[in-house]
């Protein structure tokens, strides 16, 4: 195996572009799609529902097949980054078509929306797996390992930011207030940014760590391998219930703004945070330009669901800046779960809050943010660290198969988690035409995005009992595998 390599500023800013084109995508995934089914292509929330779980899970199941497929591919350029390359384009075309609404009838809706879901996050385990499976061989440094799931997360977080702060305004403002138009424009630009940004990873990483000539395993020798791995075991549980929890609170929050909040109070806080003021401001200057089409909507749970993600969003990235220094203070396991179970303790607060609770519910978020932003980067570099943990045990690097399981623990995440969304609504009797959801309704708004992700959160925490790659076994693992690949 050749010798890791200081990485380049350059290449950990090329690396990390791929992630903010995949999270485009799948942050609106993760955050809209069920609002997109239910409130814009006026499909039933039980239907919605089936449709987020069935097609995620064939995703999801695709996942150890690409697995398999990415860790033997051979090209002059490696084994993760061509396929980048290749689909590029596909993962672009199948976004746009996801967030396209045909006027079928309710049956020509359902098989529209299955389809081009199932082909979308087909396309995106074929990018996304290699993807991350890369970061595992651009070095075998720890440290430098930690640096890039920053840089990578920072990423993350600005994707993060344009889709949940940003999105239903763009929405509303690309479709001239029609939500359908909307999102067919929005999700067009985000397709063509990801294209773009995806060719750039391709062009400037490399593949440093690549496996032994002689290494000759059986697909049956690699699926053995994982399944004696209890690291591996451990991420693959926390992996599911990690995404569960993202994609259920994400979904949630806003239904939350629409429903629950109360308007007038919500309407008083952001006049006296100095945030209407901003906007009118924004507004003339938009004006003078001559953009008079991009004014920012005047719906006051827009501006206010809009200001709350932004607002934990900049506090996640101010917790990605303190990742690397816990991480290597205290090692990756005690630091992520430490971050992951404050700020679990944060959503359980919002079940206690009443609609005129602003001030709190803002300030929550924020909190909540700063904690998590510490886990965030450390989630793919535990898993790059399983794959070193299972070359150091077994002789025999399989990276693509680890990291693919992971891919499988956030596919079935997002569809278990989506599902949960459009099925507690169905479950509770939400109705998108009704202008006032009933109290048992809105109570079950409430409790999924409040104690349903700290339940799911902890499980998380729970799963890291059995990780047992504690910062003193990161350094024994790196140091051997350091020795391994220079006399090799």
């Amino acid at each position: 195996m050749s010798k890791s390599n200081k990485i380049s500023i350059k290449e950990k800013i090329g690396y990390s572009l791929g992630d903010l084109a995949a999270n485009l995508i799948f942050q609106t995934l993760m955050t809209f799609l069920a609002f997109f089914y239910t409130d814009v292509y006026k499909i039933p929330p039980a239907t919605a529902s089936a449709i987020i779980f069935a097609g995620g899970m064939i995703g999801a199941f695709f996942n150890p097949i690409m697995g398999v497929i990415a860790d033997r591919t051979k090209t002059r350029w490696g084994k993760f980054r061509p396929w980048i390359l290749w689909t590029a384009v596909p993962f672009g075309g199948m976004a746009m078509l996801a967030f396209s609404t045909p006027d079928f009838g309710p049956s020509g809706k359902v098989i529209y929306a299955l389809g081009t879901y199932i082909l979308l996050v087909l396309v995106y385990s074929a990018s996304n797996l290699p993807y991350s499976a890369l970061s595992g061989v651009i070095t075998g440094d720890m440290k430098e390992r930690n640096s890039i799931s920053s840089y990578r997360f920072v990423a993350v977080m600005i994707a993060q930011f344009i889709v949940q702060a940003l999105l239903l305004p763009l929405v509303l403002i690309l479709g001239d207030g029609d939500k359908t138009v909307g999102f067919e424009n929005t999700i067009g630009i985000f397709a063509v940014v990801g294209v773009v940004f995806l060719l750039i990873t391709f062009l400037t990483t490399k593949e440093r760590i690549t496996p032994n000539s002689d290494q000759n395993t059986s697909v049956k020798q690699d699926f053995a391998d994982l399944f004696k791995n209890r690291p591996w075991i451990a991420m693959l549980v926390l992996t599911i219930f990690i995404f569960i929890t993202l994609s259920l609170k994400g979904g949630m929050y806003v239904y939350y703004f629409e429903n629950y909040i109360d308007e007038q109070a919500l309407a008083a806080f952001l006049n006296n945070i100095g945030f209407n003021s901003f906007i009118d401001g924004l507004n003339n200057l938009l004006t003078n330009m001559g953009l008079v089409g991009f004014h920012w909507p005047e719906d006051v749970s827009t501006s206010g669901f809009s200001l709350f993600n932004a607002s934990g969003i900049i506090c996640m990235i101010i917790g990605i800046g303190f990742s690397k220094f816990f991480a290597d203070k205290f090692g990756k396991r005690d630091a992520f779960g430490t971050s992951l179970f404050l700020s679990a303790l944060c959503l359980l607060a919002f079940y206690f809050y009443s609609p005129q609770s602003i001030a709190l519910v803002f300030i929550t978020q924020m909190v909540h943010g700063l904690f998590y932003g510490v886990s965030t980067p450390l989630l793919w570099a535990m898993i790059a660290d399983v794959a070193d943990y299972s070359e150091w045990k077994n002789n025999r690097r399989a990276t693509a198969i680890i990291f693919s399981a992971m891919i499988f623990g956030l596919k079935a995440g997002l569809s278990i988690g989506g599902a949960l969304v459009a099925g507690i609504l169905a479950m509770y009797g939400y109705n998108e035409q009704l202008l006032t959801q009933s109290p048992e309704t809105i109570g079950g708004i409430k409790m999924a995005m409040s104690v349903l992700p700290t339940l799911t959160f902890c499980v998380s925490v729970a799963c890291l009992f059995f990780y047992d790659i504690d910062k003193k076994k990161e350094i024994l693992i790196e140091k051997e595998l350091t020795l391994r690949r220079q006399n090799s």
